[in-house]
């Protein structure tokens, strides 16, 4: 989205060249330079990080500091912390965070409190969907920001949304990184949990199937890749019917599932009970289904035996 921008702006004020800040060792260079050539094909590339003598973030900060550019940091022990945020999560690496085996001091958090000074009474939410969006919680109807700023400040009030992964860069090296994402967090659950009543089973193990791969495409900055945008279309028709709502606790980082409802609801109560069905289910029939699925399996183990008597 950052290179659609840059690219937009690019556009108004007929510039032939774009800028960016990021290191020459991220993914982030990748992202914004495949997105702004697959936007604008003949616009020049000017990277700083790779281009100048600025290629640690002590001399981007003395850099910035004599030409009077703001810039907003903590300082960790040794260095600053690298910081990027937008309205899904803010990310912090750099300083004592190179040593994947050090625990993030609570200075590094802005957006969560700890689990452990998380309120002792749980934060009960109801979200709904439409088409497998968010449209309202607790019955207040929203826009796609204000769904997630809202989840943002309740889930971190609850200690939830903290993140500390090993991640392997695009450009082929490992990195450590902490993250923040309280709504994003929230938002995962409650939509897996109401897939799980209105997606035909299938359909729901293919989506799953598919969705390392569209992970990938996003996190290497193949945004407007044509796999992408075909990948895009059976996702979006896998969400037609994915409606209804979800309730939830939040509780000391925990995202919790209380319950799920949908007018597309798969779940079949006459079927599923354990009670009588009253003859809408048939178990008879599942020794025939059982029998036919461990055939294979049977012929192997008799081939076994009489190969050793």
């Amino acid at each position: 989205m950052i290179a659609k921008h840059l690219v937009e702006i690019a556009n108004q004020t007929g510039a032939d060249a774009i800028s960016h800040g990021a290191t020459g060792k991220g993914n982030d260079q990748v992202r914004f330079e495949l997105g702004a050539y697959a936007l604008k094909p003949d616009i020049k590339v000017i990277a700083p990080w790779r281009e100048w003598d600025l290629n640690s973030r002590k001399k981007l900060l003395a850099y910035a500091e004599q030409h009077g550019i703001p810039i907003e940091m903590k300082r960790g022990k040794q260095s600053p912390y690298s910081m990027d945020a937008n309205l899904l999560h803010i990310s912090y690496e750099g300083g004592p965070l190179e040593n994947p085996w050090l625990e993030p001091e609570e200075e590094v958090w802005r957006w969560t409190v700890s689990p452990e000074k998380a309120p002792d009474k749980p934060t009960t939410l109801e979200l709904e969907f439409a088409k497998g969006d968010i449209v309202a919680i607790d019955g207040q109807a929203m826009m796609p920001a204000q769904v997630l700023a809202h989840l943002n400040k309740v889930a971190g009030e609850n200690g939830i949304g903290r993140l500390d992964l090993v991640e392997n860069r695009y450009v082929g090296m490992k990195s450590r990184g902490c993250y923040e994402t309280p709504g994003g967090t929230v938002m995962l659950r409650a939509h897996r949990a109401i897939e799980s009543i209105t997606l035909d089973r299938e359909v729901a193990h293919l989506k799953d199937e598919l969705m390392p791969r569209y992970a990938n495409l996003i996190y290497n900055g193949y945004w407007w890749s044509p796999e992408r945008k075909l990948l895009q279309e059976l996702i979006d028709a896998s969400q037609v019917n994915v409606n209804g709502k979800v309730r939830l606790k939040l509780y000391k980082g925990n995202v919790i599932v209380t319950g799920r409802t949908s007018d597309n609801s798969l779940f079949d109560t006459s079927i599923a009970t354990f009670e009588d069905d009253e003859g809408a289910y048939n178990q008879k029939d599942a020794e025939g289904f059982i029998k036919l699925n461990a055939l294979r399996m049977r012929i192997a183990a008799r081939l076994t035996r009489n190969s050793n008597p």
